[in-house]
This record gives structure tokens, sequence and C-alpha cells, in this order.
């Protein structure tokens, strides 16, 4: 790479063709600051996969470089990866007050806190790292105390927007610091790396408290019935709206999910959410109360498996149990990839004859094309840089740019890893370093790759058969076997006929061969692979994995 000393670089290494796994390395010279440092999710085809997080191989490649993280807001996608990336880069995080608290709550769980420095910023300031001035700016998301990022570099000003809406009527706290924007952009902004998840949405996000209205609404139309809510667990402010309404109608309330409780106990700590006196009671206390006196707000918007929710759909959870009585309130919509497990919920749940309300209870915390153009307006970058989404996202967002009279070679949609290197002069992309997904599965990271998902891909499609001969290392002669055995294949006790016939043409094939062929161990498992495929294809149209194990007497 030509690297510019007098340029500041952006490096994406995560966020930019998928939702989630947010990470972006600002560098300047021979210093280096990170912004976030997210997770994302398995997808389907991701089998046994936990979490998703960024490969950070070259920021450990550049260890003395890095000089800090600076985290825009407490969601998954934007912290989970800190205690993971921390342990081989440990630099100071920065970052506003509940976002700093809930990153505390991880890295006491990875046993990291006593050996990471923190930080705790508010708004308005500038943190000052190096070449680097690091503003943090109000604004409104799906979360308390997010933040824009405005990086103040020798090359020009960078601002990140971070995960961000236009909300005039918040829940808690100000309304987005619209005059930061308008003061930096009369400056000079260099590039705005803006939100790009609502980039296809015409309009504007409504506010936050028109959910509460609607709770309001379905509180007072189900007043004989116990209301049951899944929400994110982060959604501080949609809890403050349920808490609201529970007061407002003499409920209980009940919170049941072990990430929900923690959010609140940090939220109530950092004092960013208000619980009403006497609302709120232990799961235990639940049968205490009659159920139309009581709210539970649950984990579980998302249909995943072993959330509080999933479980009282299946009926295995332990305190709750659903009933024709109850109403349950999806209040979120299904992340992309998420429609056919929550679909699966609200079937059980409707099975189980409870009514089941998923509208008008929920608004985004990401801003939509009005939203957007306004800050461009405020802003007028000089460089558009779409961030946060998949390339449909980051493709619209780049097409509204260019509606608003931005040259389109002003516009950069990057791929995690480009290393895109601008000044008041030009913007180019001079190179790439090495990006992508690194997998976390237990407590191994990075130790299943792609031919390892390829292999249970394999197995989940077709299943294993697996070869057990022994045989003479030096005449290739067979003492005993071919055996077969298969798992997730065909059942076996009705498929007698197949696997005798398999082993049976095997063992024919083999000694019809050449006996150097056969005593050759490895020559004779790819001779046993290519035999068995042939054969299982021709009479189940399967292709199974084949594993031969051989031993040699």
């Amino acid at each position: 790479m030509n690297k510019n000393k007098n340029s500041v670089r952006i490096i994406p290494l995560g966020g930019l063709e998928r939702i989630g796994v947010n990470i972006t390395a600002i560098e300047y010279d021979d210093e280096i600051i990170v912004i976030d440092c997210g997770l994302g999710f398995p997808e389907d085809d991701m089998f046994g996969i936990d979490l998703v997080i960024p490969d950070v191989t070259y920021l450990e490649e550049h260890k003395e470089k890095v000089r800090a993280f600076m985290i825009t807001h407490g969601h998954e996608d934007h912290i989970g990866a800190l205690p993971y990336i921390l342990k081989k880069i440990n630099v100071p995080v920065f970052a506003t007050t509940l976002t700093q608290g809930l990153i505390e709550n991880k890295l006491r769980e990875h046993e990291l806190l006593d050996v990471v420095e923190r930080h705790t910023v508010h708004f308005g300031d500038v943190v000052k790292i190096g070449p680097f001035g690091v503003e943090f700016i109000k604004t409104n998301h799906s979360i308390v105390d997010a933040a824009a990022l405005a990086i103040h570099t020798p090359a020009g000003v960078i601002v990140h927007t971070g995960d961000f809406k236009v909300d005039y009527t918040p829940v808690y706290g100000d309304r987005i610091d619209l005059e930061r924007f308008a003061e930096l952009g009369s400056k000079g902004v260099l590039a705005l790396m803006c939100d790009s998840t609502n980039a296809e949405r015409e309009g504007f996000t409504p506010s936050e408290k028109t959910v509460g209205r609607a709770f309001d609404i379905i509180f007072s139309e189900h007043k004989d019935s116990r209301i049951i809510v899944a929400t994110f667990a982060s959604n501080v402010d949609r809890v403050q709206q349920i808490l609201n309404s529970a007061q407002r109608f003499n409920r209980k309330v009940v919170v049941e999910g072990r990430s929900m409780v923690n959010i609140i106990d940090v939220a109530k700590k950092m004092e960013r959410i208000t619980i009403p006196e006497d609302t709120l009671i232990d799961i235990e206390n639940i049968k205490d109360y009659p159920p139309e006196q009581t709210v539970l707000i649950t984990t579980g918007s998302q249909g995943e498996s072993m959330a509080a929710l999933s479980r009282m759909a299946m009926g295995t959870h332990r305190k709750v149990k659903i009933s024709p009585k109850d109403v349950v309130i999806f209040s979120s919509h299904p992340i992309p990839g998420n429609e056919k497990a929550v679909t699966k919920v609200i079937n059980d749940l409707l099975r189980l004859g409870a009514d089941v309300i998923f509208e008008d209870t929920h608004v985004s915390g990401h801003a939509c094309r009005e939203e957007i153009k306004l800050i461009y307006s405020l802003t007028n970058p000089k460089y558009a840089i779409p961030v946060h989404g998949e390339y449909k996202h980051l493709k619209a967002h780049a097409k509204l740019v260019k509606e608003l009279g931005m040259d389109s070679e002003n516009v950069f949609i990057l791929s995690s890893g480009n290393v895109l290197q601008l000044d008041s002069e030009k913007a180019e992309i001079i190179g790439n370093v090495e990006a992508g997904p690194v997998f976390v599965d237990g407590l191994g990271v990075g130790d299943v790759g792609n031919i390892v998902l390829r292999d249970r891909q394999k197995l989940a499609e077709d299943g294993i058969v697996v070869v057990v001969l022994a045989l003479d290392s030096y005449s290739g002669e067979i003492y005993a076997g071919p055996e077969i055995v298969t798992r997730g294949f065909v059942y076996e006790k009705e498929s007698e006929e197949l696997l005798g016939n398999a082993m049976a043409q095997l063992r024919d094939y083999l000694e019809a061969k050449n006996s150097k062929d056969v005593a050759d161990t490895h020559r004779c498992k790819n001779i046993i692979r290519d035999f068995l495929s042939d054969y299982f294809w021709k009479n189940t149209k399967r292709k199974p994995m084949i594993l031969p194990i051989i031993t040699e007497v």
C-alpha cells in the first residue's frame, strides 16, 4: 500500500456485508483508533456456531499503533466482541455512561474488568489521543446514551453517526444534537460515515413515544388478561414505556430473561431508567397476584430457542404457563433471517390459546431516508461512506447521496478490509487488509473455519457413512470387514439390503484391485470413497460424507 503520511485512512474490518460485526479502524501516520467492536449472530448455514466476531489480524499486526476503542452505543453488534478482542489488544475503552456499564458487565464475565482501562465520557467531551480528537455527540437510537463521533484529524473531520435516528420527543434525555452537526458542517467535514440500515425506507422514523401510546391502548383494551411483552433486552426506552403503562393501569411487572434483568439492573444503577415504586415484583411472587394485574417483560422477541418467551411457547418454562387469557405483544420487528423462528413462536403461542399482537408496537431505532438527507444537509461532507448494513442498504444509501448532488467519485461503497485513504484533495482505495468473520464455537475462537463449516453442512444435508476394515499392510489382503455404520444417511434396520450389497461389492472391488494400491492406506481410502460415492449416488441419489477407517495388521 502506498500510504500518504498527511492523509487519514479508514479501514472497515466488519459491518459492511451484513447486519452486525461493526468495527472500523481510523489511521493517521502511525496511530490507530478503533470505532466499535461488535459481534454478529450465526446464519442458518453456520452449524454449531455461537457467535461471529471480526478478524482483527491487521490490528494485531500493528498492535503498537492501536491507541483506543471508541464505542458509539451499547448494542451487541457494537460492543459484543470487545472481550474477545481486548484479550489480544488491551487498550483503553471510551464510551458514554450506559454503554460503559454494559461493557463492564461483559468484561466482568470474561474476568477482564481489572485489566482493561475504561473511561466514561459525556456528550460534548473531546477525547485527545495522539493526532485524534474524538468528540461524542448526542444522538437518538433504540438504546439510551447513543453517540455519534466527530473524529478531528490533521487531514480533516470525519463524522461517524453510529446507529441513529432523529427523535424530537425521546423517552429519556435530550433529542439529537442537530446544532452540533450543523456547526461541524459550517466549519467543514471531510467525510461522513452514516448509518444505512433504513436507507431503503422513505420518510421519517416515528418517535419512540408513539409505542408508549400504543401500549396504553392495548392495556386499556385487555384489562382482563395477563400481558406479556417481548422486546430487545437493550431497548431500555421500550422497557420504560411498558413500566409506565403498567403503573397507569395498576399492574405489577415481572422481568424475565437473564439479559433483560442484567441490562435493566445496569440502567437502574446508571439512572437511565425510572422504575415506579412498588411496580416490579420477583417472578417467584407472580402467583400471589391475579393474572390480569400482572405484566411480564421478557426476552425472545427474535424467536431465540433458549429465550424465555420460546420456552413459554413450548411449555417448558418452569414459572410461566401460557393460557387462553394471555395477550402476548411482540414489540420488535424480526431481524432479517429470524422470520421463521419468530413465526414458529407465534404459532406455538396461538396453539396454546394466547392472543398475539405484533402490529404498531415497535418503531425502528434507525434513520429513514429523510433523516439521512437531513444529516448530509447539515454536515455537507466532501466524501460519503455509507456504513452499517447489507450491500443493498449501502447501495440505496449511495443512490440517495447522489440524488442530493454529491459527485459519484466522492461516494464510496466499501467492503470489509478496504483501505480508503483520503484528504481534502482526493480519496482512493489504496489496498486491502485481512478481514472477515471469525467463528466462536463454545470456548473455541477461530478454530472453526470454512472447511469445518462445509463438513458440518454436508453432514447436515446427507449424513455420514463410516467404513471400517482391517488389512495386511504388506499384501493388501483384507483380514476383516468392511463394516459400514451410518448416521443421518439411512435408517440401518430398514436399509440392510442397501448396506449389505455395499459391503459385499466393496470387498469384491478391493480384492480385484492391485494389491499395492490397497496396501497403501492413503490410496485405499480414496478408492473406498470413490466407490461408495458412486454406489450410494446410483442407489439413493445422495452423497453422504464417507469416512474410511483402516486398521493395518
